[in-house]
């Protein structure tokens, strides 16, 4: 059985979280996660907030596990970190900004705060911060990238830099072999959000959910392109029809790229419109062309090779790592 520090920290069973991947990070996926022993997460930096009590109880209805709702701190999130403490969610993720206004009132209720980092000397703010663990993000991530650095190289040297502190390794890990590397590396667990994408309960169109799983690891994008709504914010998405049209036209700046304020899939339920750039990947309701919208992967999808339910994910990643390790093991003399 896989059990290190931070399953103690965190109630955990497995030492596994799952990224918060963006608007497919839907409360069923959560709620499944975590009643799965790892976990469960969402992403709420842009709901309203009487969606995200809703949020909060939804999950709350399908497991008593603990899980965690990840802000990003490019715009101000005052009100929902005050609503999240309120409701005394067990665990908080931050990333793309100073978690430290928020550690000391998170602690008073009992939530625990993780903060999600790309550098070395941003991993040493977020210990000075007082924060219970810290995520090393590699540039192999899907999604919003903080740093430049992979996750190899960065890694060890995040461990080695806020020790004791917990670190969770995130970027390219898909599978229970990348598990098992980060804890060699010194990890004592592993963020995933990638493989979490091509599951059932995740909120992901179809299409999206499908290209995941037919991806390569040469198939992703490094980029700004996707800005609308978040400028200025490198990310990896899949390489799709706007981004081949994009490099087609020779990566014109923001307001010369083709199609620049084409509405690409609408939103059943409201009928919003979402244009293309638009940094929003398509939610299972999307109606229209889901394919051009912004599909967030990392470099380990082409280790992602079917939809399966949450919990079936999650007992893969262990089972595979014990695996690995106990191969690592048989090596020794």
């Amino acid at each position: 059985m896989l059990y290190t520090p931070l399953c103690d920290l965190l109630g955990l069973r497995h030492p596994i979280v799952q990224a918060p991947i963006g608007g497919t990070a839907s409360p069923a996926l959560a709620a499944a996660v975590s009643a799965a022993g790892a976990l469960g997460s969402m992403a709420v930096a842009n709901y309203p907030l009487e969606r995200l009590r809703q949020a909060i109880q939804a999950v709350r209805a399908q497991t008593a596990a603990p899980f965690m709702c990840n802000l990003v701190l490019h715009a101000p999130q005052e009100d929902r970190v005050a609503l999240c403490l309120a409701e005394r969610v067990p665990v908080l993720g931050f990333f793309w900004g100073d978690p430290s206004p928020y550690v000391a009132a998170a602690h008073a209720v009992g939530t625990k705060v993780l903060a999600q980092v790309g550098s070395v000397e941003e991993a040493e703010r977020a210990a000075a911060a007082g924060v219970d663990a810290v995520i090393a993000q590699g540039l192999e991530a899907g999604g919003h990238v903080r740093g430049t650095i992979g996750l190899v190289a960065l890694l060890p040297r995040v461990v080695d830099a806020v020790a004791p502190l917990p670190v969770i390794a995130a970027g390219g890990i898909a599978d229970g072999r990348g598990l098992a590397a980060a804890l060699a590396l010194g990890a004592a667990g592993v963020s995933v959000g990638t493989r979490f994408v091509a599951s059932r309960e995740a909120n992901a169109h179809p299409v999206y959910k499908e290209l995941v799983v037919a991806a390569r690891e040469t198939d992703t994008v490094y980029s700004t392109l996707f800005d609308r709504g978040w400028p200025d914010a490198p990310h990896r998405t899949l390489r799709n029809s706007t981004v081949r049209a994009w490099e087609a036209a020779g990566r014109p700046a923001p307001g010369a790229r083709p199609g620049e304020d084409e509405v690409i899939y609408t939103l059943a339920r409201t009928g919003e419109a979402v244009r293309r750039y638009d940094a929003r990947s398509p939610v299972a309701e999307a109606q229209g062309n889901p394919e051009a919208a912004a599909l967030y992967a990392g470099q380990g999808c082409g280790l992602v090779r079917d939809i399966r339910p949450a919990a079936e994910i999650v007992a893969a990643l262990v089972a595979e790592a014990e695996a690995a390790l106990a191969r690592l093991h048989a090596l020794q003399r």
